[in-house]
This record gives structure tokens, sequence and C-alpha cells, in this order.
């Protein structure tokens, strides 16, 4: 079920919440959850530079008015976490002059093929038995457990090139489809070895619940918003919402696997001193 975009949303400039010099936000029409991550706080009293690291949803329904702005970012790469099935679903992003899209998938197209149909397809009684009674959020949790401990060959590539010593991926673009759960781990990975405050990190990650950012669910039949039955909106809604919880499952993975971000870093994606150090140098101010 790819986003589609809403053009009646209004863009608003993040909340003070987030730790986020307010900027003005583009009102990209065809690419949902564009934000630029600049502004965010560390606990030694740097920010994230703005201009190097954004994040959104997939580039696939890029208007023109939206590449261009794309375009004037300068980006180096836009890394797209989509698995093969997102892409035929939701086309390939739309290419932008001079820069590189690598594809990192971080899920496994087969993986959970019967249950997507049953999401997309499913009657009512099909998707209590299958989300209700807390699944649904269960299945959230344990797939950004996973993301943690089953993707650390492809995060460790994305600092390598985020801290390359000859051609720098910055300034860099992370997306998956709805760039909530995949793009937002891999932002929080990034923020982590940034420094940036854990508070500030779960705000940004929550921002994908702002009304035009969310992922609009599109069922089998065509049926959307409101036209969807209001149980299976109910039913539906932890997997497509940003929750503080699902975030939290992830770093405490981390915790539980390696004992620290440190050590995860270092131990676990293969992110050296010199490397950590080079990448707050490129990404934060002071």
């Amino acid at each position: 079920m790819p986003p589609e975009p809403e053009p009646d949303a209004e863009p608003v400039s993040p909340g003070p919440a987030t730790g986020q010099v307010p900027l003005p936000e583009p009102g990209l029409t065809g690419v949902r959850n564009f934000r630029d991550v600049g502004g965010l706080p560390t606990t030694d009293g740097r920010r994230v530079r703005n201009g190097v690291l954004f994040r959104s949803g997939h580039l696939a329904h890029a208007t023109a008015q939206d590449t261009a702005f794309l375009e004037s970012l300068g980006l180096h790469t836009v890394f797209d976490f989509r698995n093969a099935d997102d892409i035929a679903l939701e086309g390939p992003d739309t290419a932008l002059p001079g820069t590189r899209n690598l594809n990192l998938p971080l899920s496994n197209p087969a993986e959970g093929a019967t249950f997507w149909a049953t999401v997309r397809d499913g009657d009512v009684p099909a998707l209590r038995e299958l989300l209700g009674e807390g699944h649904a959020a269960a299945r959230m949790t344990a797939s950004y457990r996973r993301l943690i401990l089953e993707r650390t060959k492809e995060h460790s590539r994305m600092l390598e090139l985020l801290t390359d010593p000859e051609e720098p991926a910055v300034p860099a673009l992370l997306h998956c489809a709805a760039g909530k759960d995949r793009a937002g781990t891999s932002i929080a990975i990034i923020l982590l070895a940034l420094g940036v405050e854990r508070s500030a990190i779960e705000a940004d990650y929550l921002e994908s619940n702002a009304k035009h950012r969310r992922y609009k669910v599109v069922r089998g039949d065509g049926s959307t918003g409101t036209a969807i039955d209001p149980e299976i909106r109910e039913l539906l809604d932890p997997l497509f919402s940003a929750r503080v919880e699902y975030l939290r499952a992830a770093f405490a993975t981390i915790e539980e696997e390696w004992g620290s971000v440190d050590r995860y870093l270092a131990e676990g994606l293969g992110l050296t001193p010199e490397r950590r150090a080079r990448l707050r140098e490129r990404l934060l101010t002071g």
C-alpha cells in the first residue's frame, strides 16, 4: 500500500519539542514525510548542521516542482532502504541529476508477504485475528528489533559511505517507503553516533505522525481515509503510526546485545573512533 500525496495538507515548521531551529518546510506534494534533520541538539551543546542530512518517504511520485526542490539541495547520495517489492509497487525514485541513488534494502520482500496481503485485502474478522489484542504493535516492535540485529551489514555500509575520507556521501537523503520505520531507525543510528540527545531523536521520529507526513493507507479495493471501515482503521493504526515504544525497542536491543551504544557502533557497525570523529565534523556545528 504505497503512500499517496495529500495536496490539501499544509506543511508546518518543526515544533520546539524536536529541539530544531525552526525552518520553513517545503510544500512537497508527491514526496511525503520530508524534513531536514538539522538543528537537533547534541549532549555536548552542538547541533546537527542544516542542509546535510534529510529524511523522507520514497521519491517515486515526486512532481516536477518537488524534483526541482530536491535538486536544489545539492544531494550527493540518496539512500533508498526499500526492498524489490516496494520498488515494484511504488516505482523507482525519480532521478536527480548528479545524485547517486543507492539501494540498501532493509527488509526481505518474501518476509511477511501473506501478512501484507491480508492487511491490504483482508476483511474485519481476518484483520482482528491478525492484528487485534496487541498483535500489530508486537509485530512492529519485533521488526524494529530485527532492524538492529539483522541489518548491521547495511547500517555499517551506510556509516562507511557517510564517513568516506575521499568522497563523503553528504548531503544525504535517507528514505524507505513512508520514511518512518527503516529510514527512521537508520536516521536514529546516525544521530546516536553524533551524540544527539535521546529525547531529541525520539521527538524527531514522532514528527512522522503529523497529518501532512503520515502514510496514507490505500486498501486493495481502493478505499482510503474515512472510506475505510473504522474498525479496520483502528486495527491498522499500529502499523502506520510512529510510536515511541517501537524506537525504544531498537534502543533496548542495542543495550541488550552490545551493552552500550558505543560498543554497538564500534563492534556491531565497525565505526572506528576516527570515522566517528569525521562524521561529527561533517554533520555537526562547532
